[in-house]
């Protein structure tokens, strides 16, 4: 299937040649044509704004880490080609960049506990200097991983129950 649907999902969640669940797969490809398509926008944008495409990559993957999603993080790490910003993917590191360290601790927060997402913790990301814009690109980020990695799970789900 990989050879007529490229996807990073099915790469974490692969069904069996010629398996009912594939056949489906194949018969929504456009969800995932779109999903990927999402991917691209979401991680290298043309305009990056303040979220460079090596930070949004290690976010990307710190994402992933925190969800048990080793694969998908390692994809994600691979993308981080400054070597600088490289260890900001492992969960728990820290940034001595205030902008950075609060773009680290709100996503560790959306992630792991969105429903206690309050005003206050964007306000926190607006006093260390992330700009309203910043703060929607890191929002669209982290919502487009929280989707990206529950379709990998009930995917990888309907896989293991067709096995």
């Amino acid at each position: 299937m990989t050879d007529t649907l490229h996807s990073s999902v099915l790469s974490s969640a692969r069904p069996k040649p010629g398996s009912q669940v594939e056949t489906e797969v194949l018969n929504r490809r456009d969800i995932f044509e779109k999903t990927q398509a999402a991917e691209i926008a979401v991680l290298t944008p043309t305009d990056p704004g303040g979220l460079s495409h090596d930070l949004r990559h290690a976010l990307a993957a710190r994402i992933a880490a925190l969800h048990g999603e080793a694969e998908q993080a390692a994809r994600y790490a691979a993308g981080v080609t400054d070597a600088a910003l490289a260890p900001l993917a492992s969960v728990g590191t820290t940034a001595d960049d205030a902008q950075v360290q609060a773009m680290l601790t709100f996503t560790d927060a959306v992630s792991t506990n969105p429903r206690e997402i309050v005003a206050e913790d964007v306000t926190a990301l607006q006093s260390a200097g992330v700009s309203d814009a910043d703060i929607v690109r890191l929002a669209e980020l982290n919502a487009f991983l929280a989707y990206q990695l529950r379709l990998i799970a009930g995917l990888r789900l309907l896989v293991e129950a067709a096995e």
